[in-house]
Order: C-alpha cells, then sequence, then structure tokens
C-alpha cells in the first residue's frame, strides 16, 4: 500500500486527498478555503480534515505532492514580485515581440552588450560595468532578476556570469534563460524567464506554509510539487523554476479527471474560482503541449499539457458595461473576494454597503472593497504613494476602494499594488450571485444582496439600471459567466480539431447566435439560425462545477459528466503523479568538418559527426537522468529521440544541418 497525500492550492479552495497509489482508491479527502494572506492556514486545515476522515498511521504516508493554481492565476490577473529585465546582445526591437513590452509594464529593464552567434561563438564580450550600472539603478526596487542572452541555447556563458555579477551585488533571486528552455527564440525566452522572476516569490511562500504544516501535523515524508505537464518535481528543484509549475493545477486536474472518469475521450472544463481550465483527454491521458503553456495571453517556452485557461471562475470581478446601450457585464480575467466571503469575517463592511445604497446616485466604486495581502509589511521596494496606500489598507481592512483612492492617480496606484499581488479586490461575484439563486448558501447572504443591489443600479450609456431586481442580476452574471464559458469550450474544441484560434469568440456572428439561443430569442420572419454543438462529453471538474456546468452544456448540447470526487480532481491527480525531465542537446555544423555540440557548460567541437551524435546523446541522457534524480526521482527509465536534418545533394551524399538529441527520463517518486 502506497499512500500519497495529494493537494491542490487554488485561488479561492484547498483540496487535499489520499490516494492509495496500489489499489486506485481515494481513501479521505476535504477542502478548506485558501487563506491568501497566510496560506498555511488554508493548507493545514485541508491536509488536518484529511487525515481526521482517513483516522489512519501518518507515519505510512509515504509522499505529499502538491498542486497549485497560484502561478497559472498570477499570469492570467499580472501578478506577481517586481522583477528586472536584463537583455545581453539583442537589437532594439526584441521588446516589441512576443508581446514581451506588454508583459513587462512598467517593470525597469536594461540592454547590456554582449550575447553569442548562431555558432556559439561570442557577438561581443559581456558588458560588465554597464550591468554594475543596471543593478545599481534598481538596487532596493525589484525582487529578483529575469537574464536572457542572445542565442543562450547555443552559448550560455553570458548569463551565467551575468547571474553570478547579480548575485553577489544584490543576494537576490536571478532566473536565466538557458535553464528554463533550449529552445530557440529570444523573445519568447525573454518572456518565460520574467514570468519565472516574477513567480518565486509567491511558490516559495506557498512552499514554506506546505512544509510548516507538514511539520506541525508530523508528516515527515518528502514534499514534491506538479509541474505544467502534470509530472513532479521535489520542492528544492521546483523553488528555482516556478515557471515550470504554471498549469500545474490544471495538469493536475486532468491526470485527475482521467483517473476518475471512465471516459477515453473527452473535452474538461476544471472551473476554481479564478479561471476555467479546457483541455482535451485522448486515449485517456491529456495531451502534451511541446510549444509551450499558453497562458492569459502569453506562450512561454515550458512544456506543459496541451490546456488553454480563460479568466472565468465562481470567484471573477463582475462589473457593469457602462459604455453599453444595453445592460451587459464584464466578468474577468481578475480574481475578487466575493462580497458574501468578505462579509463572514468582516460584518463591519455591510454598514458600508448600506451607506452607499443611502445615496440618491451611483458611484462607479459601490460595493467594491480592498484587502492587503502583505504579511511581511509594507515592501521597501514600493514608491512613496504605493506605500502610503498599502499602508492605509494594512491600517484599515478592509477598506472601501472609495476611501482608499479618492483620485485617478490614486486608482492606478491601487492597481499596481494588486497586480503586484500585494492588494486583492472585493466586490460582487458569480459566487454572490449563486447566494442569491440559492445554489450556493455557505457565505453571507445579505452582503450578497446588498452588492447586487449596488450593481444592479449602475447606469448603462443611455442611462437606464442595469437590472431592475437582485434575482435579474444574479441572474444575468451566470447567464453571462455560461456564456463566455460556452463559447471558450467551443474555442478550445474547434481548435482541437484543427480550425483557428478562437474562432467562436472573435466572429461577431457566431457569438451573438449563441447568446440568442441562450435567451431563447425567436423571430416569426427568420428565415436561417445557426446552431453550435460541443461534440464531445464534457467533463466538468472543481467545487462549482455541478452549480454552474448543467446550463453551459445545455446551450452546447452535450453530455454533462462530473465524475465522483470532481471538486477534488486536483488533489487525486497531484498525489497520482510521476516524475519526468526531458533535455534537448543541439548538435550544428558551424563550417565544413566542424561540428558543434552545444552543451550547458560550454560548446565541443569533433571533427566526425557520429562523434559529435554520440557525444550529444551521452550528455543528453546524463543530464536528464542527474535533472529527474534532482527531481525526486527512482526506479528511472531513460528514452531517446532523434531528429537529424539533412539536406539530399545527390543519392549518394547529403548535407548535414543540425541534429536535435532530446533524452526523457522518467520514473516513480522517491
Amino acid at each position: 500500500m502506497a499512500l500519497i497525500l495529494g493537494l491542490d492550492t487554488g485561488g479561492t479552495f484547498t483540496d487535499a486527498a489520499l490516494l492509495d497509489s496500489d489499489a486506485r482508491e481515494v481513501l479521505a479527502h476535504a477542502k478548506s478555503l485558501t487563506t491568501r494572506h497566510d496560506l498555511s492556514v488554508g493548507v493545514g486545515a485541508a491536509m488536518a480534515a484529511t487525515l481526521q476522515n482517513w483516522g489512519g498511521q501518518k507515519a505510512h504516508i509515504s509522499l505529499v505532492s502538491l498542486s497549485t493554481t497560484l502561478a497559472t492565476n498570477a499570469v492570467v490577473e499580472s501578478v506577481g514580485g517586481a522583477a528586472c529585465l536584463i537583455l545581453i546582445g539583442f537589437d532594439d526591437q526584441i521588446l516589441t515581440r512576443a508581446g514581451l513590452a506588454e508583459a513587462l509594464g512598467s517593470e525597469p529593464s536594461f540592454a547590456i552588450k554582449g550575447g553569442h552567434r548562431p555558432d556559439g561563438r561570442p557577438q561581443t564580450g559581456l558588458d560588465k560595468p554597464g550591468l554594475i550600472r543596471a543593478i545599481e539603478a534598481v538596487k532596493g526596487r525589484v525582487t529578483s532578476f529575469a537574464v536572457a542572452s542572445h542565442f543562450a541555447t547555443r552559448n550560455p556563458e553570458h548569463e551565467r556570469e551575468a547571474r553570478d555579477i547579480i548575485i553577489a551585488e544584490t543576494g537576490l533571486p536571478v532566473s536565466c534563460s538557458f535553464e528554463l528552455s533550449s529552445s530557440l527564440g529570444g523573445p519568447r525566452r525573454a518572456l518565460t524567464t520574467l514570468l519565472n522572476a516574477r513567480l518565486i516569490s509567491l511558490l516559495d511562500r506557498l512552499v514554506k506554509a506546505t512544509e510548516k504544516q507538514m511539520a506541525s501535523l508530523g508528516l515527515s515524508c518528502p514534499l514534491m510539487v506538479v509541474k505544467g505537464d502534470g509530472s513532479l518535481l521535489h520542492v528544492d528543484y521546483a523553488r528555482t523554476r516556478p515557471v515550470e509549475t504554471i498549469l500545474s493545477g490544471p495538469a493536475a486536474s486532468l491526470a485527475g479527471a482521467a483517473f476518475l472518469a471512465d471516459q477515453k475521450a473527452a473535452l474538461v472544463a476544471d472551473i476554481g474560482g479564478t479561471t476555467t481550465d479546457i483541455a482535451r483527454l485522448q486515449g485517456g491521458a491529456a495531451l502534451l503541449s511541446h510549444e509551450g503553456a499558453h497562458v492569459g495571453g502569453w506562450r512561454t517556452m515550458v512544456e506543459a499539457a496541451h490546456i488553454r485557461t480563460r479568466g472565468l471562475g465562481g470567484d471573477s470581478e463582475i462589473r457593469a458595461d457602462n459604455r453599453a446601450m444595453q445592460p451587459s457585464l464584464h466578468i474577468g480575467p481578475r480574481r475578487a473576494i466575493p462580497l458574501s466571503l468578505l462579509a463572514t469575517d468582516h460584518p463591519e463592511i455591510k454598514p458600508v454597503l448600506v451607506r452607499q445604497l443611502e445615496q440618491p446616485i451611483a458611484q462607479p466604486h459601490d460595493g467594491r472593497f480592498v484587502m492587503p495581502l502583505m504579511p511581511d509589511g509594507v515592501p521597501t521596494w514600493l514608491n512613496r504613494s504605493e506605500a502610503k496606500l498599502a499602508a492605509k489598507a494594512l491600517e484599515k481592512a478592509p477598506i472601501a476602494l472609495a476611501e482608499l483612492a479618492t483620485t485617478q492617480v490614486a486608482l492606478g496606484a491601487v492597481d499596481r499594488l494588486v497586480r503586484r499581488g500585494l492588494l486583492i479586490f472585493a466586490c460582487f461575484t458569480p459566487t454572490d450571485a449563486s447566494h442569491i439563486l440559492g445554489r450556493f448558501t455557505e457565505f453571507d447572504d445579505e452582503a450578497a444582496n446588498l452588492g447586487a443591489q449596488l450593481l444592479a443600479r449602475q447606469k448603462t450609456a443611455a442611462g437606464d439600471k442595469i437590472a431592475e431586481t437582485v434575482v435579474d442580476i444574479a441572474q444575468m452574471s451566470l447567464d453571462t459567466l455560461s456564456l463566455q464559458s460556452a463559447i471558450s469550450l467551443l474555442d478550445a474544441g474547434f481548435a482541437e480539431q484543427g480550425e483557428a484560434e478562437n474562432i467562436v469568440s472573435t466572429s461577431n456572428f457566431l457569438t451573438s447566435s449563441l447568446k440568442q439561443h441562450q435567451q431563447n430569442k425567436t423571430h416569426n420572419n427568420r428565415a436561417a439560425r445557426a446552431s453550435l454543438t460541443l461534440e464531445l462529453p464534457l467533463i466538468a471538474l472543481g467545487a462549482s462545477a455541478a452549480a454552474y456546468y448543467p446550463d453551459i452544456a445545455k446551450l452546447l448540447g452535450a453530455e454533462i459528466i462530473v465524475p465522483p470526487f470532481s471538486e477534488v480532481a486536483g488533489a487525486v491527480g497531484a498525489a497520482a503523479g510521476s516524475v519526468r525531465q526531458r533535455v534537448m542537446i543541439l548538435v550544428t555544423q558551424p563550417k565544413d568538418g566542424v561540428f558543434r555540440v552545444h552543451l550547458p557548460d560550454g560548446l565541443e567541437d569533433k571533427t566526425v559527426l557520429e562523434e559529435a551524435l554520440d557525444r550529444a546523446r551521452e550528455a543528453a541522457k546524463s543530464l536528464a537522468k542527474a535533472r529527474a534524480e534532482a527531481a525526486g526521482a527512482k526506479q528511472l527509465s531513460l528514452t531517446l529521440e532523434e531528429k537529424i536534418d539533412k539536406i539530399a545533394l545527390t543519392e549518394e551524399k547529403s548535407l548535414f544541418l543540425q541534429a536535435a538529441i532530446t533524452a526523457d527520463a522518467a520514473g516513480t517518486p522517491s
């Protein structure tokens, strides 16, 4: 009997499930609210409740396996630590590619001379004085650094040198692009590295919280973290590579769906508090995207399960569309604390909501509060205005947004603090709407009702109220969630069968047809009608799946499956994972008679092609094995893939271009 305790920390709930991996049986499970201000509270509560429900001996548990949607949510919501991007040897246009400038936002970046050519030789020496000046310019303003160098996948020398200098000067974490991807594409490598740098502190907080609770519960077994492809990493290895945990939670849920549902082919939708993650099961397993995870509009270079993530969840922020002539709502992509949940712990917000309702004219920030997420106090790297607002939010939490930010400049500072993960909004969400309609009633109904009244009296561009009653605004909110979810599912379905991405969401005709079908509009003089159907079965996962997905499945004419333990599918999938590492080594021919092996620690030249290929094979297998063992694997199996590109000149002779040797090491958690 191999007992594994799986954990899944989401934006709203933390789930735990105890799995007998030999018998393939879920022995116990539990849920707890994720406590964003102190993650250890929610993690510990879920673990303790599961162990209590089981009642066995803790010493029999051999592993704790942790999956999380926190990295996914952070990318979708553009939240994370303050990172400085160091770009070495790129041209002036790099920020215009791969959405890098948009992802960077207001964070600092510096262009440093250096980098390498495609054959691995340096373009020029690394500009160390320039690097020192860049470091001095941001000292005290950032929490981590991201370093990306031109053709670092062919020679990472300058990235390693820059990393060593930055650590010596600042002591801060440094993410290097060559450690995260062996693929070409400098702008996307830089984006991946920037995201990794932002996520380091976030994952570290979660790991420390989990380790703290394991110690208090007397669990001395190893801790592992789920990667975005569903495999596992030892916790120490994962701490330096948090970008690999993007889609960790969704990948674990997919593994859980495959474990729990008796379906070989299906579309899986996992709805959480912040996001809905959509993927296709084929042959009973999730498809992998070797091109990289696609999250929140960004395409990373980290191999992950082929999942499409949308900012649609039970706790998605709902706002009135004041520019539309007809009553309309915006939903997501940002997560908020539901008013009903906030009032459970802070009933003092209800008199504030009542006072806002007593005002004769609706204000745009009515029903919106701010909560701090700063367990260690106000960070020293904030500017003066941001620090002042953060301190005020800490002093009076929760605080009405209208009280915290009285000017547009202050509102901009609050938004930056939210994107940094230091503050979080509280407002009306689908969870509040569910309280009003009686679908979910665990929190404060009165606060949900007051929030609904405030939202309903917001005005359209024509000056009309958004809705007449709280029931109307609640149903409108859930209809908006259902419609956007259905569109996302159809986008995924069409894309998986080879059509273009976002084929439904970018078509006004198709989205309008689906909306008319949802509203059951009829026209006596209609000559034609468009119909959109999901033909695969739909497996719905998540705590709120049973509340929201029957309406969505009905809208799509789809068969719906909500399997047993679907509310803790991520925790089940985390417990069912294995360890896997892939390493790719490139061989090129910079000139006649020279075959260059591009190794992580430098270049090796051979005069015979087969010798170069043998060296690449040896290095790939050795590195994959070492990384898998560092990631926490035992009983390893190794596989080798080779892609050798040649151009045939004659029947007897061909021109060698390059070879990619990929080793895959997989094993069970040690």
